[in-house]
């Protein structure tokens, strides 16, 4: 017998001890490389507007031009540059006062966990975001996930609401194949874990498939991602509000659907025929069946973005409900034609 032999063995560790190792410093080395990432893009890209401090939110806006108002409301995965990126933005703002909101947990607004961020409660906030800013009466512009929000705007605060114009519009509950794989993404702890590691790495890799979708049959503009920026779209927060708006749409839809019969404000809904992510005839489309006097435009060659192409729809719809302002003095200050699409390319019903 070895009198030097340790009376106690060193065990070698196992193989399953040093995969769990390994994965547990890969995690931590990940959610590390994800936060000094977020912290970048804020850097790299500053609010561009201002803010206001409602109920404990910190509430990014962007303010051009001037005149009657027009509030935007941008969708899922964006952020308020979508609607500087697409021209919309620039564009009302010669005739129009034009606020765009970065809806909670997008961009640089806030979006505290004491309380559920519901379309109904990101309605409220911007009511009492545009009270702040003296807007009594506003045209409210919605796009995918913002039309919910605008709805719930027309529906609870129908006092600040002069009209409606929802593009790409998601109004009646149904099966959402993206409310089903962002929901863990949505839930405390697991949530946190994954935005940090596994939805992080697989953000990257599917963003540009997500862009393709977004736009589909049409090309995605050169400016859209450097406008709104890939990896502000990919911090944590943001990836927590997607999870967390996508998971609230169905009920919220469900609830709203049943009170559509008291909006008694114009609403001008703008489809696109090709649209992958909501299908314009079953939401746009039956919703204008069941608003008679609402106008329904489906633009042909369309995807969900569909505002990138509709510009002269969305001027139209604005200008066609405030009489104060020409569309000919809109042409000069452009130096060009404002011509509609006729009734036939546009498929109006």
């Amino acid at each position: 017998m070895n009198r030097f032999r340790s009376s106690q063995q060193i065990e070698p560790p196992s193989r399953k001890g040093l995969i769990t190792a390994a994965a547990l410093a890969t995690a931590a080395a990940t959610a590390v490389w994800v936060e000094v990432k977020a912290r970048h893009a804020e850097r790299d890209n500053p609010p561009a507007g201002e803010f206001l401090d409602i109920d404990g939110i910190d509430l990014h806006y962007v303010e051009r031009g001037e005149g009657p108002p027009v509030v935007f409301l941008h969708g899922n995965t964006v952020t308020h540059a979508d609607f500087i990126a697409s021209g919309l933005m620039d564009r009302l703002a010669l005739n129009h006062r034009v606020i765009a909101f970065d809806r909670p947990g997008f961009g640089h607004s806030t979006r505290p966990r004491d309380r559920l961020w519901t379309p109904a409660a990101q309605a409220d906030l911007f009511c009492a975001a545009l009270e702040r800013l003296g807007v009594e009466k506003a045209v409210v512009i919605g796009h995918s996930m913002g039309t919910l929000v605008a709805m719930a705007m027309a529906l609870d605060h129908p006092e600040v609401v002069r009209s409606l114009v929802m593009i790409g519009g998601y109004f009646y509950p149904g099966f959402r194949v993206d409310a089903l794989l962002t929901a863990p993404v949505a839930l405390p702890v697991l949530g946190d874990v994954m935005r940090y590691t596994v939805t992080a790495v697989s953000g990257r890799l599917m963003l540009g498939k997500v862009g393709k979708a977004l736009f589909s049959p049409q090309e995605v503009p050169d400016q859209f991602f450097p406008v709104i920026s890939r990896e502000m779209m990919l911090r944590p927060v943001q990836l927590r509000a997607n999870a967390e708006d996508a998971a609230f749409m169905i009920p919220a839809a469900m609830a709203m659907s049943k009170r559509y019969g008291e909006l008694a404000m114009p609403v001008t809904l703008i489809g696109g025929e090709k649209d992958l992510i909501i299908e314009t005839a079953d939401h746009s489309g039956r919703l204008h069946d069941e608003l008679p006097e609402s106008e329904l435009h489906v633009v042909p060659e369309a995807g969900h973005m569909v505002h990138y192409m509709a510009h002269d729809l969305v001027v139209n719809a604005i200008d066609r409900l405030q009489p104060t302002v020409s569309l000919d003095s809109f042409t000069d200050m452009t130096q060009g034609d404002l011509t509609l699409p006729s009734d036939a390319e546009l498929g109006r019903r």
